[in-house]
């Protein structure tokens, strides 16, 4: 999938929403701690439920990982689930990678070659040899951390070193990397103000956006600041949309949950003469 294959189908959908499936064991509805994988029958039921809405779904590997060899198996299921139901939809493995090129190499075949993922979210710590790796699957996506939401982010993303802060020149230096086909940024929703000189700096490449939602980001915030003349956005909703129920009936309520993002999104939208 590459930038115009993404944007038709966020213009199809008419929503930029991706769902993270942060499933944890221990927030999974009772009743499925019978079946024989309920991290994966949960997630199964909130796909099912919510695809319509989204266009891109993004499972955090440390929620799976800490399951062991469960874990991995509720993965590569729920990867596979996606892409045999619903392939026009974008999978992004929120797995935070980077490494030595060696090691980068084998965890780009783990993710983009021996699991079908369409992406993985990769840190820039180590530079390009670390990153180049994961940009050598044809039709695969990086989505290199730039500037997130936490605390921490302060102790180094925003140095400043003759006058440019670090997470510019991660920014500015990175395009040398990848393509508008194949290199996303991570830019956390709780930072929304700053998408503005973000754009002045990376104004066609796609952003990943998390913290809608339970964090506190402001879709509107984003949506203002952050979106380009093809949409250029995939703003990620996790537990105010997958645990916002614990019943029976937590598919349906992650349902509504999605289309009201979904319908606010379309509005946004539409104001931008996009659909």
């Amino acid at each position: 999938m590459n930038h115009d294959n993404l944007f038709k189908s966020i213009i199809s959908k008419r929503s930029y929403l991706c769902i993270g499936l942060d499933s944890e064991l221990e927030k999974v509805p009772a009743f499925l701690l019978a079946t024989d994988d309920p991290v994966f029958e949960f997630n199964k039921r909130i796909i099912d439920a919510t695809h319509k809405y989204a266009v891109a779904y993004k499972p955090n590997v440390a929620f799976y990982e800490s399951n062991g060899a469960k874990g991995w198996s509720s993965l590569e299921k729920t990867v596979n689930y996606i892409k045999e139901n619903h392939n026009d939809i974008f999978v992004i493995a929120d797995a935070k990678r980077g490494d030595i090129g060696n090691t980068s190499k084998m965890y780009a075949k783990a993710f983009l070659e021996s699991m079908p993922f369409d992406a993985i979210t990769v840190a820039p710590y180590m530079g390009e040899d670390s990153v180049t790796p994961f940009l050598s699957y044809k039709e695969k996506w990086v989505v290199l951390l730039a500037l997130t939401s936490n605390k921490g982010a302060d102790d180094f993303q925003y140095h400043d070193e003759d006058g440019i802060k670090l997470f510019e020149r991660v920014l500015s230096l990175s395009q040398k990397w990848g393509t508008i086909n194949n290199l996303m940024y991570v830019v956390g929703a709780t930072r929304a103000e700053m998408l503005k000189d973000i754009r002045k700096i990376v104004p066609d490449h796609f952003l990943l956006v998390p913290g809608v939602g339970a964090q506190g980001g402001s879709l509107d915030e984003v949506t203002r600041y952050g979106m380009n003349s093809k949409c250029g956005l995939l703003v990620n909703s996790s537990r105010a949309i997958i645990f916002a129920d614990n019943t029976r009936k937590f598919d349906e309520v992650a349902a509504e949950k999605a289309e009201e993002i979904q319908a606010e999104m379309e509005k946004y939208l539409s104001d931008r003469n996009l659909i």
